[in-house]
């Protein structure tokens, strides 16, 4: 079994991920799989993360790593994979083309004034989403 966890750095995808391990830990031949999606119409300051490489990768390792780290204390190894794009059309896409079974994301996430967003991306990907989803609040 497959299951991706959808995270941007927020409180709730955080949760979000815990609920993926667990799951990971408990079920057989279960693999985990991290989805982060830069977004550069959300991005607090998208110049320089387009001029530069290295700030990208900064960017994405940021909002990456905690949850990275998380996964690897509770022995699973995880498979990140890092996309550009607007969030919700993105993991659609990459979701629904790929061989994952389960997708997990936070029902909030945040947005570039650092506040919270209350479902849009959650909303759209549930009702695009061809395998089953679970919202962590």
């Amino acid at each position: 079994m497959n299951i991706a966890v959808a995270v941007d750095g927020s409180e709730s995808a955080l949760r979000a991920a815990q609920h993926a391990l667990m799951l990971v830990q408990f079920l057989p031949e279960t693999h985990l799989e991290i989805i982060f999606v830069t977004d550069f119409n959300k991005v607090e300051d998208e110049r320089l993360l387009t001029e530069s490489p290295k700030n990208l990768a900064a960017y994405q390792k940021k909002n990456v790593q905690p949850v990275v780290k998380m996964a690897r204390e509770a022995g699973v190894e995880p498979k990140v994979t890092l996309l550009k794009g607007q969030t919700g059309p993105t993991i659609i896409k990459y979701v629904n083309a790929s061989e994952v079974d389960q997708l997990i994301l936070g029902s909030r996430g945040l947005n570039a004034f650092k506040g919270l967003i209350f479902g849009s991306v959650s909303e759209k990907v549930v009702k695009r989403m061809s395998c089953p989803v679970t919202l962590v609040k």
